[in-house]
């Protein structure tokens, strides 16, 4: 199917249209419709099995969709790769490799540097100043599978970081990590942000929602709702995410009615 400008403008950050993913014939995802607006935050939130990570991996044509299209700022993935970051779960990757922090950075830049080229001393310090970035420029010859849970995730973030990305999907960066690790995270979106990136991003904790991303999408094999966290993240849409099954929801729900001033 061709895309049309109308349904991928140039202007999304990630455009979806009628995506639809499966596993043994069981459906992951389901006529997903969705553009990112650019610039933003992004929190994709939703129960387990929902979907989340296979949003992300579907997009890079990391897994299979049995239908529909994907866009990158209004073209295909092939032609806007560079432009794109991807932090993938810690837990995906084999930490046991033999392989420095500095090394796992520099191989994000890789598409700039060429394959089985040498990587000279200005993209040591590209990837110096990338992990300088998440607090990691004192561990860069530490051996990965010597570094906490923490320390590896922000290793990878520094690596999406050397990218220089306009876009940047994150599966569960939040995951596993410490307090500082999470601390750490929360600055360099913000960061990316002020310099006119746009993130997407895996996430489970429904209390720190508000208070870390702009947008938020609500997923649960289908697109439940879309949209700015002041008008989306509402008590009924996360019922109808999760099932009404989460005790925290009213939790949440009573912290969103706060936020709000009791508007809801």
């Amino acid at each position: 199917m061709t895309t049309s400008s109308v349904e991928h403008p140039a202007s999304c950050p990630l455009s979806i249209h009628d995506m639809t993913v499966a596993y043994q014939r069981k459906p992951v995802l389901w006529d997903i419709d969705y553009n990112s607006p650019p610039g933003k935050l992004i929190a994709i939130v939703g129960p387990n099995g929902a979907g989340k990570s296979t949003l992300i991996k579907a997009v890079l044509n990391l897994v299979p969709k049995v239908s529909g299209d994907v866009a990158f700022f209004g073209q295909n993935y092939a032609l806007q790769r560079a432009r794109v970051g991807y932090v993938p779960q810690r837990t995906s990757v084999d930490w046991d490799f033999p392989i420095n922090a500095l090394e796992v950075v520099t191989m994000g830049l890789y598409r700039q540097i060429g394959w089985f080229r040498p990587v000279t001393q200005k993209y040591r310090q590209q990837a110096m100043a990338a992990l300088d970035r998440v607090g990691m420029a004192d561990y860069s010859m530490r051996q990965i599978s010597q570094l906490s849970g923490g320390q590896q995730q922000r290793v990878f973030l520094a690596r999406a970081l050397a990218q220089n990305a306009d876009l940047y999907l994150m599966d569960e960066p939040f995951a596993g990590v410490d307090a500082a690790t999470e601390r750490a995270i929360v600055e360099v979106l913000r960061e990316l942000q002020k310099s006119g990136k746009t993130a997407m991003v895996v996430h489970h904790d429904l209390q720190t929602v508000p208070e870390y991303f702009d947008e938020v999408m609500l997923l649960n094999l289908r697109l439940i709702a879309s949209g700015p966290v002041a008008q989306v993240f509402t008590s009924d849409n996360l019922r109808a995410t999760y099932g009404g099954k989460l005790a925290l929801l009213d939790e949440v729900g009573h912290r969103i009615d706060e936020m709000s001033g009791g508007s809801r």
